[in-house]
């Protein structure tokens, strides 16, 4: 039967022949949605790119969606105030979840500052298909690196509604991985993307090396750019 979903009217749903088990198996993965989350100079796209590229080395399939790239075109239509952030990451959930159809390890490297924007993309897929990585680094050291110079432009005036100078974040309650700063031993990015993906492998989403517990709520340290 025919169906409406929000303005879209008289749709069906396609089913196909060929299932998300049949890429999963071609593949050697199941996919998933990596959502990395945290303020702006935190390292989300630094530990994105390290994913992905550790990832394909080990002959895996993923992709990154980051943030500003989307807004380069499938969001170059929104702003940054609260709705417009809103539908920015609700788009990205539903192409992420594209990604996790086609049985890939999607990696989504997002602000997303609240928490039921987050939870909204988390609940699209099923049940621990959403591994949410929290970059825990305090907004002193974020606006530290400001490698894109954008803190120092919110301080000025010159940026309206960015995140942790006069917009708020919203940290998570329940992620899978939180990643701290700490003033011992840091890991490298690559460090960091293997802690990532021992989570993955632990968790079925990745043929595992070795056998080993859950490690939800994997807690590490981090000092990365980006």
């Amino acid at each position: 039967p025919t169906t409406t979903v929000g303005k879209s009217t008289n749709i069906f749903w396609q089913e196909c022949m060929v299932k998300k088990q049949d890429r999963e198996a071609m593949l050697g993965q199941k996919g998933c949605v990596v959502w990395i989350t945290g303020l702006s100079a935190s390292g989300k796209s630094t530990l994105a790119c390290a994913l992905d590229h550790a990832l394909l080395s080990r002959g895996k399939l993923s992709y990154v969606l980051d943030g500003d790239n989307l807004r380069h075109g499938l969001n170059n239509n929104l702003g940054f105030s609260a709705e417009d952030r809103a539908e920015n990451i609700r788009r990205v959930g539903e192409v992420a979840k594209l990604f996790a159809d086609a049985g890939l390890i999607c990696i989504a490297s997002f602000i997303s500052p609240y928490r039921k924007d987050r939870d909204s993309c988390r609940q699209l897929l099923p049940a621990g298909d959403f591994i949410e990585v929290y970059l825990k680094v305090p907004l002193s050291v974020c606006e530290k690196r400001d490698p894109k110079g954008l803190y120092k432009l919110a301080r000025a005036g010159k940026i309206k509604g960015f995140t942790g100078i006069d917009d708020p974040y919203e940290e998570p309650h329940n992620c899978e991985i939180v990643m701290e700063i700490d003033d011992g031993a840091v890991p490298t990015p690559s460090e960091m993307a293997d802690t990532v993906i021992s989570f993955l492998e632990q968790e079925g989403y990745l043929p595992a090396k070795q056998n080993s517990n859950n490690c939800s709520g994997v807690h590490t340290n981090i000092d990365c750019e980006g």
